[in-house]
Formats: C-alpha cells, structure tokens, sequence
C-alpha cells in the first residue's frame, strides 16, 4: 500500500482485480438511494474511446442507521447495477457496496473518498499517475466526455485537475416547469458569482461542482485526498487542489447534472431547487454586485500591503471587515514569514481563500447589501465587465449569456 493510503485511507482497498497497465482514467460516481443510475452508465458507455483505458467505480453506500425504504433501493440499485454490467462485459465496472458506514461520516465526501481512494490503488499498481474523475449518479454526459478529459490532461500535463463544464437541462418534458425555472436562476446565481471572483481578479475563481471536476492522481495524494464532509466536500476538495497552482477549466464538453430536488444534503442543487419550489417565489436573490466592487478594491492593493506603502481602502464595508477578521496581524504575520511579493500574494490568497471570501458576502448580506433578485445583479455585472447594453430582464436568456461567457465563446448577444 502507498503511503497516502496508509496515512489517510479509510479502509484498505476493495478492488482485488489486477488494473489494466494502460489504465489512465477511473471515474468515481457515489450512489445512494438512487433510481437513475443505469442511465447515467449508459450514458458513459457511449462515450468514444480513448486510447487509455477507463475503469469505473460505483460506489453504493449507506450509513449503519439508514431506514428500510432506502436499504431496500440501494438494494435494488446494486442488483441493477451488476446486471447491467453482466449484458455489457466490454465496460470495465467496478460496484462497492457500503452497507454500514459509521453514522458520523456517512455522505457523500465518505462515498467519493473510497471511491477515490480505489483509483489511486490502482494506479499505485500500475506506477501511473492517472486521472480521478469525479461524477454524480444523476448526471448525463456529451459524448466526447471521455475523450476530452484526456486530451485536456495531455494538453496540460502540469495541471493537478480541472473543472468540467456543466450546463443543466432548462427545459424539456422530465420536470415541472417550475423546476426549470428554479434550476435557471440557481445556475445563474452560480455562474454569476463565479464571474465576479474572475472580476475581483481572484486565482480560485472556478466552479467546483462535485459532479463536474477530474484531478491527477499526485495531486489527489499530495493534498490528503478527498473529505468526509456530508455536504460541500466538493468545494472544500478542489480549493486545496487550486492552491497547488495551474489549476485549469474543461469546457471542450459538458456534463448534464439533474435539477431534481433532494434532501441528501443541507445545502446545494437539490437543496436549492427544493427550497424555490417551497416558497413559490418567482425571484431568486443573490449577493449584490456591489459587494464585489469593494472586494476588488482590496484585492487591487495587495503589492502597496505587501511594499507598506500608503493606500486607501473608501469601502466601510472592507473597513469594517478588515477589524473583523484581525487583518492588519494576519497580513503582518504573512509579510514577516515571506521574502519576496509572489510569496507574500500566494500565502496572502491562502489566508483570504474561498472561505473568506464566502465569509465576507455573507457578512456583506447582513450587515451592509442585502440580496437583490438575481437577474438584476448578473445584468449588472455584465454592464460592469463587459459593456453590456441590452434591456434584458429574462433570467434564461440572461444564463445563456453567461454560459458562452464562460464557455470560451465570448459575450454572445442574440
């Protein structure tokens, strides 16, 4: 066994079948309580081959307290699961079935980390640093999904991982078009908020969607491996992988996650979807742009805090906040244990991380700019970054341009 594993592996290794010496992808998928997963393996399996070998891990899990209902569909599903991989013996399959994962850890980051933690065994086997992909049993794909993810690593041999494209289904017959409408503005909300990290000009300014992200193998080792956190495991995983620098985005394919509402975890799609069906409201708030504004103004003085050289911060808010969180000290500390400004600004954007900046809009929200409706707050941060001039109030045309943005397409009006 490697020594990640010995150090933090959850359990010893479950795969017992010796991997194939061109393996160089394993896609991970945690399942749970789950009805739709033939699909989604159906959907990899028409996936183009690439010239790698691909193994996939299925991952059914339950904890030791778990209600009958769904130890009987995760029953189901398992039985599903290994007949459909009886009728196609071309896909390499693995199923791990978890029956009583202690009740503290049980979720989902618990159900991704054995998952990934097979694929580095097998790679370890193989002396190759392969790619891990994280997947959702929910979720479809395009079909060069496979294909893109290695060539994107070819491409960017250094890179530690990336984050996938994903575009939710927003509209078609499978759900209410309430939902599609919640799945709209939520998605928006999202792309919004990850363009106005880029605008403050922020180096972890990617999404980190569970569903939609790959990484090396080293990397994965290098960084203590996945969490066991029951929610947001995926973006607490992938800000320690951006902090390893070279970080990169997919967007030669898309994945097609579910808009459906679940309660699997306190906060997230299913979570969000089921929360705007709940209050019936046609406006879904964001974080003012406004709050991003004076942010950047931080952010833009970072050499005159490292050089202590007189500067003017005019936002109250970052004002305030900077007494907040002791910032003058914790800046001080850094400039005193640091010898040159790459050094300072990399360890500055590891004390003002992802979760700081989280904290400092939630702070922003209730003590400064409450949330505003989320067409409103894209709409002007487009006429901020990019000259936008259209009298747009639609929230799914308003998302469209925020995915050719984001796509690499530019600012596709009309």
């Amino acid at each position: 066994m490697n020594a990640y594993l010995k150090k933090y592996g959850f359990q010893s290794p479950k795969i017992t079948t010796i991997p194939n010496q061109n393996l160089g992808i394993v896609v991970v998928i945690p399942c749970f309580n789950e009805t739709r997963i033939t699909q989604t393996l159906d959907s990899l399996n028409r996936c183009g081959k690439t010239t790698c070998e691909v193994k996939t891990i299925v991952v059914i899990n339950q904890s030791e307290i778990i209600t009958e209902e769904i130890a009987k569909q995760n029953q189901v599903t398992y039985e599903q699961v290994i007949e459909w991989k009886s009728a196609k013996p071309e896909f390499d399959l693995e199923v791990i079935f978890e029956k009583a994962l202690p009740k503290k850890h049980a979720g989902v980051g618990l159900a991704r980390k054995i998952g990934m933690d097979e694929a580095v065994n097998l790679f370890h086997q193989i002396e190759r640093d392969g790619i891990i992909v994280t997947f959702d049993a929910d979720c479809l794909v395009e079909t060069n999904y496979l294909l893109a993810i290695e060539a994107h690593f070819i491409k960017h041999p250094k890179s530690p991982g990336c984050s996938i494209r994903y575009s939710h289904p927003i509209n078609g017959g499978d759900y209410s078009q309430h939902i599609y409408d919640g799945i709209i503005n939520y998605e928006l909300h999202l792309r919004y908020y990850n363009q106005a990290m880029k605008y403050c000009g922020a180096p972890y300014a990617f999404h980190t969607v569970g569903s939609s992200m790959a990484v090396k193998s080293s990397a994965y080792q290098k960084q203590g491996g996945m969490n066991k956190r029951k929610a947001g495991e995926d973006f607490y995983f992938l800000q320690k992988i951006i902090e390893l620098g070279g970080f990169t985005e997919l967007n030669a394919t898309c994945v097609i996650p579910s808009p459906r509402i679940s309660d699997r975890v306190p906060f997230g799609t299913g979570k969000a979807i089921g929360d705007w069906v709940e209050k019936n409201d046609e406006t879904y708030y964001t974080y003012s742009f406004q709050t991003f504004i004076e942010l950047k103004e931080l952010f833009l003085n970072i050499a005159n805090i490292y050089n202590k050289v007189d500067y003017v911060i005019k936002s109250k808010l970052i004002l305030q906040y900077m007494k907040e969180i002791n910032f003058e000290n914790k800046v001080g500390e850094i400039r005193n244990n640091t010898t040159n400004y790459i050094n300072f600004e990399k360890r500055f954007y590891t004390f003002f991380n992802a979760f700081m900046v989280l904290k400092y809009v939630h702070y922003a929200r209730d003590n400064f700019y409450p949330n505003l409706p989320v067409q409103q707050e894209a709409k002007q941060l487009l006429i901020h970054c990019f000259q936008f001039n259209q009298n747009e109030k639609n929230p799914e045309i308003l998302l469209q341009y925020y995915r050719s943005l984001e796509k690499g397409d530019g600012l596709v009006i009309g």
